[in-house]
């Protein structure tokens, strides 16, 4: 009987591996419960996570007065139903992330098997046939609270994590000891960080052998990765992007690789909702230029209040940049921004010539992150013409206005987390293009007590941009759908979806004659889906 018991449990166990595995997506997108995340989306989606077919495990209770081999076969049934269910609405569901099977995830699933694995074994040494259907009515509710199960392996597996932290850590100090001639920059900022940090490689590059760290690796664990990874003995120069979320994290990531030089790009509303103010927000990311050493180089951006103002607290050596600023080391005039590009003068102190740059890169905040660039390679010895040749050649940047096309249709995919500065940009550059404009947009998130007034006002920037508006997720976006309303903005041009791959379709059956520009602004992760 026990054998069977186990036989029909298969379904269940089935179904227990793809819940947990879309468990542990979550966890990963939530950074691991850091500052409660994980909670708060559980707390957040109460129909996802409560409200399913799961709920429905206290029917189990039936087989207290069914034969045991009834039971069984109804069980199984149950399970394998429950599955069928799930996939089916997995199928449908937007998935932009997929579930990166890491070795912390590889733990993390040991540790959560162990969980649901000790009750089974109780079950099995001391099975009885008359407590069959209190067994399947306990499955059920581990299946039910996956997401607790899932949040508790989480907590179980933290000394082991910070073990294996520790360890990679030393790695990593270690093999930054071993090459005294690294040359380290650190970029921060609120946002354009990643952009700067694609700038300043392909520009560095003429000169040096330069290594940024891939995609968004950001944080401690990204810096870790990168130097154990990715460098070598023949990087001569290190280009550090430098995350954070509260006070304190730019310190610990400038402890760890000891930049020499530092580049803060703007400050502003981004991730308001950890860092609580802009006052917090500030002293977070000059965490950076005042980790300089005296005989080291910060560049700051003085058409930035926040930097302009700011009382710094250690003496190295600080290059000024700015578009509107005249007093600056560095300083772009006669820009002129078209669909396809941007070219403008370069100013340096001191001489009275001005140079003229070409980019590929699209809107006016990408000329000040190409303006701190050439200010820093300037200052580490690389000559005008080949600094404007290397700004001709860099690339477009992935998701950061990236013009693409996707079969008739040209899109602007400004996709990476969004702030109120970023979204202003893109419908800038939107305004310039030849055709009929649509934006897609979620909106905005992390902006705290300000998100719903800087969506809002997000909504009034896009009536004045846009011929049509494609907004995707009904509840997120009220506050955008206001803005347009407040602007007197063509409700018939309004549109409202729950998946953002339908924008798509829905864009080309907007398509006329002429040319079709589709703003793709912010792309937010799974955990914000609302379908």
């Amino acid at each position: 009987m026990k054998e069977l018991f186990i036989l029909s449990c298969i379904p269940f166990f089935l179904y227990l591996a793809v819940k947990t595995r879309d468990g542990l997506n979550m966890l990963q997108q939530n950074w691991y419960n850091t500052d409660q995340r994980f909670l708060k989306w559980i707390i957040k989606n109460p129909y996802k996570v409560f409200v399913n077919p799961d709920m429905c495990f206290v029917i189990l209770a039936i087989t207290l007065v069914v034969p045991a081999h009834v039971a069984m076969l109804m069980f199984a049934i149950f399970y394998l139903f429950i599955l069928y269910l799930y996939l089916r609405a997995k199928k449908k569901e937007q998935v932009k992330l997929k579930f990166n099977f890491t070795k912390r995830a590889r733990r993390l699933s040991v540790t959560i098997f162990v969980l649901y694995l000790f009750p089974i074994f109780v079950m099995w040494l001391g099975f009885t046939e008359s407590f069959l259907a209190y067994y399947y009515v306990i499955l059920g509710a581990f299946a039910y609270f996956n997401y607790f199960f899932v949040m508790l392996a989480n907590v179980i597996n933290v000394p082991v994590e910070k073990y294996v932290f520790l360890h990679f850590k030393r790695m990593a100090q270690k093999k930054l000891a071993s090459m005294p001639n690294l040359n380290v920059i650190g970029i921060t900022g609120s946002f354009g960080k990643t952009s700067s940090k694609h700038i300043l490689n392909d520009i560095l590059n003429v000169k040096f052998n330069s290594f940024p760290t891939p995609k968004n690796f950001n944080t401690t664990y990204g810096l870790i990765l990168t130097i154990n990874n990715y460098l070598d003995k023949f990087t001569d120069t290190f280009i550090a992007e430098m995350g954070a979320f509260k006070q304190g994290e730019i310190k610990e990531l400038c402890d760890l690789v000891h930049p020499k030089y530092g580049i803060l790009t703007r400050i502003g509303e981004a991730h308001l909702e950890s860092f609580g103010s802009l006052e917090n927000t500030t002293k977070t990311k000059f965490e950076l230029i005042e980790s300089l050493p005296s005989d080291g180089c910060g560049v700051l951006n003085y058409d930035d209040e926040r930097q302009r103002n700011y009382k710094l607290k250690n003496n190295c050596h600080i290059l000024t940049i700015g578009i509107d600023s005249k007093d600056v080391d560095v300083r772009a005039t006669n820009i002129t921004i078209g669909a396809t590009g941007s070219t403008f003068e370069v100013l340096f102190k001191g001489d009275e010539k001005a140079y003229t740059f070409e980019t590929r890169l699209l809107g006016k905040h990408n000329i000040y992150n190409i303006l701190a660039s050439i200010a820093l390679g300037h200052y580490l010895g690389i000559g005008i013409e080949q600094l404007q040749v290397a700004v001709k050649g860099v690339s477009s940047i992935e998701h950061r206005l990236e013009l693409k096309k996707m079969g008739s249709l040209n899109i602007i995919d400004d996709a990476y987390n969004s702030n109120p500065s970023g979204c202003k940009s893109a419908l800038e550059v939107l305004k310039l293009m030849p055709g009929k404009r649509i934006v897609v947009t979620p909106g905005m998130i992390e902006l705290g007590s300000k998100q719903y007034e800087c969506n809002q006002e997000f909504g009034r920037q896009i009536a004045s941009s846009a011929d049509a508006v494609i907004l995707v997720g009904k509840e997120q976006t009220k506050p955008i759908y206001e803005g347009l309303q407040l602007e007197k903005y063509n409700e018939k041009n309004i549109y409202v979806i729950n998946d953002v791959k339908e924008a798509f379709s829905l864009a080309l059956s907007l398509k006329e004659e002429k040319e079709v520009y589709v703003l793709l602004e912010n792309d937010l992760p799974d955990t914000f889906n609302e379908k």
